[in-house]
C-alpha cells in the first residue's frame, strides 16, 4: 500500500469508527437504558436484554466491532506522529490496542454469553436453583468484564493513547496544536471515569461527555488526514 492509500485509509477509519461506536451506543441509550441498566439487578437487566430481541445483539455486535477496529486505528496512525522526538509513540501505539482488546473483551459477552444466560433464566422450566446460579455468574461476568476490563481498563489505555498521541501533536506536520490540547483535555475526562467505582461523584457524567466529544476528535483527526491528500 502507497503512502497515499495509506493515509486516505486511516483517515477513513478515523471517521467511520467513531460513527459506528456513537451510533450503536446511542441505540443503547435508546433501547437499553445502557450505561445505567448495568447498575440494575441481574433480573431486571436480563429481562430488559430479552425485550431487545434479535436488534439488541447485533447492536451489542456493532459496539463489539467498533472496539476491534480501533486496534487498526492505533497501528495505522502511528507513522503520522512517530518522530524523533516522539520515541514514545511506541508505547502509545501500544496502549491503543490494548484499549482495543479490553474494549471488545468487554462488550462481547453481550452478543455471544447473555443471550444463552437471559434466554435460560426466563424458562418457565428453569429451576430457582440454576436461576440463582446464573444471577451470581451474570453478576461475576458484569463486574470483571464489564466494569474491571470493559470500563476501568478501557478507560485507562484510552486515556493514556490519547494523552500521548495528543503530546505528539504540536510538531506534527498532519495536525495542529490546538486538536493535542483537546484530546489532552477529552483524555483526562474519560480517565477520570476510573474513579466512579470508588464512588467519586459526577465521574461517571463527566465520563460519558469526554467520550461522547472524543468520538468528534477522532473524526477530526480522520478529516485533518484526508485533507492533506489535497
Amino acid at each position: 500500500m502507497n503512502s497515499k492509500s495509506h493515509r486516505t485509509l486511516t483517515g477513513l477509519l478515523l471517521i467511520v469508527t467513531p460513527i459506528l461506536f456513537m451510533t450503536a451506543f446511542t441505540l443503547l441509550q435508546i433501547n437499553f437504558e445502557y450505561p445505567d441498566i448495568l447498575r440494575q439487578p441481574a433480573m431486571t437487566v436480563m429481562e430488559k436484554f430479552m425485550a431487545g430481541g434479535s436488534g439488541l445483539i447485533a447492536n451489542w455486535y456493532l459496539m463489539v466491532v467498533s472496539s476491534i477496529l480501533f486496534i487498526p486505528i492505533s497501528v495505522m496512525l502511528h507513522p503520522y506522529l512517530a518522530r524523533d522526538d516522539t520515541p514514545y509513540m511506541t508505547v502509545a501505539t501500544t496502549f491503543g490496542v490494548i484499549a482495543g482488546i479490553v474494549q471488545m473483551l468487554g462488550f462481547i459477552r453481550w452478543p455471544f454469553l447473555v443471550p444463552t444466560l437471559a434466554s435460560t433464566y426466563l424458562d418457565a422450566s428453569t429451576s430457582e436453583a440454576t436461576r440463582a446460579a446464573i444471577e451470581v455468574t451474570f453478576t461475576a461476568f458484569n463486574q470483571y468484564a464489564g466494569v474491571g476490563v470493559g470500563e476501568h481498563l478501557g478507560y485507562l489505555f484510552t486515556a493514556l493513547w490519547s494523552i500521548l498521541i495528543a503530546l505528539a501533536m504540536p510538531k506534527s506536520k498532519y495536525f495542529s496544536t490546538w486538536l493535542g490540547w483537546m484530546g489532552g483535555v477529552l483524555a483526562v475526562g474519560i480517565l477520570l471515569g476510573t474513579l466512579e467505582p470508588a464512588g467519586v461523584p459526577f465521574v461517571g457524567l463527566i465520563n460519558v461527555i469526554a467520550y461522547s466529544l472524543w468520538a468528534v476528535w477522532i473524526i477530526m483527526l480522520g478529516i485533518r488526514l484526508l485533507m492533506k491528500e489535497k
